[in-house]
């Protein structure tokens, strides 16, 4: 908190109030090792918002600020009692987290999602995540085939769900309709399958409540790739939509893939794709799946 701040935080308890809010939203962020643009995108927050926010000014609606706190996996109160409910502790076990090399933190999120509420209710479940291109659908239907395990494409599901294409589900809808209708389709996959391998949207993982319960109920795995290789992906199926009219497309999807790269890394494992044929990269997919015993 600025000493300008505590000083009229002194006469004003809502001056008070908002730096409180201002220095655990930034607290927990940092502690999640989450830039602002990721938070921003997680929370559907504005970055100029946060930014306010976290200075002690803003002046944000309850709606807003339970979004932010949502995206951060916190209660609303945590942010708003007068009491630090962030124990000293926890932020000392946040700072070394965040400090640690990337190894050292994979290997707590592994411990700490093998030790969660509801692991066990992942049962053999497998969800590929990544940006397009990343070859979920078609090393998805390979793994599937592979192991005799059904293959379903999350917007196949929401596609016949909605009645109409993916494309026009959007338009008419938005990105709020699609969501509701992205989450409810998971739901139903879930029902239907204690075994499947399952391919989703990119976008997924900036959905916080989705995505929460996809890596509960889904082992899950990333599959990287060079910007420049998910790019010719999609132009070689024939969908020249990522170039058309957008001549700073590769820009704006190296962006995409930076502001998303922390979502991703949630995930229970990750294969980098990028330069291998898809024989080679099934078998190391089928070969990461058997070491994690992913599919039993």
């Amino acid at each position: 908190m600025t000493e300008e701040i505590a000083a009229k935080g002194n006469a004003d308890p809502v001056v008070r109030l908002m730096a409180r809010v201002g220095d655990r939203v930034r607290l927990a962020r940092e502690g999640r090792g989450l830039p602002r643009r990721v938070l921003s995108e997680m929370s559907g927050v504005s970055p100029r918002y946060l930014a306010q926010l976290e200075g002690g000014e803003g002046n944000i609606s309850i709606g807003l600020l339970m979004r932010v706190a949502a995206a951060l996996d916190l209660p609303i109160d945590c942010l708003l009692s007068e009491e630090d409910p962030l124990a000293a502790e926890s932020q000392q076990i946040a700072e070394m987290y965040r400090r640690a090399d990337a190894p050292v933190q994979a290997e707590v999120r592994g411990l700490l999602l093998h030790a969660a509420p509801g692991n066990g209710r992942r049962a053999q479940r497998l969800c590929l995540v990544g940006l397009r291109g990343a070859g979920k659908s078609t090393l998805g239907r390979g793994v599937g085939g592979a192991l005799h395990v059904p293959f379903v494409e999350l917007n196949r599901e929401i596609a016949r769900s909605g009645g109409m294409p993916v494309g026009e589900i959007m338009a008419l809808y938005g990105q709020e309709g699609y969501r509701k209708l992205e989450a409810d389709a998971l739901d139903r996959v879930i029902a239907a399958h204690d075994r499947v391998v399952l391919a989703v949207g990119g976008g997924i993982v900036a959905e916080p409540e989705t995505y929460n319960r996809l890596l509960a109920r889904f082992h899950t795995v990333w599959l990287k790739a060079a910007p420049e290789e998910h790019m010719a992906r999609v132009r070689a199926q024939g969908d020249e939509r990522p170039m058309a009219g957008q001549p700073e497309a590769m820009a704006q999807l190296r962006s995409i893939l930076q502001a998303r790269e922390m979502l991703y890394e949630r995930a229970h494992a990750q294969l980098d794709t990028s330069g291998s044929t898809f024989e080679d990269t099934l078998q190391s997919l089928l070969g990461l799946i058997a070491d994690r015993r992913f599919l039993g």
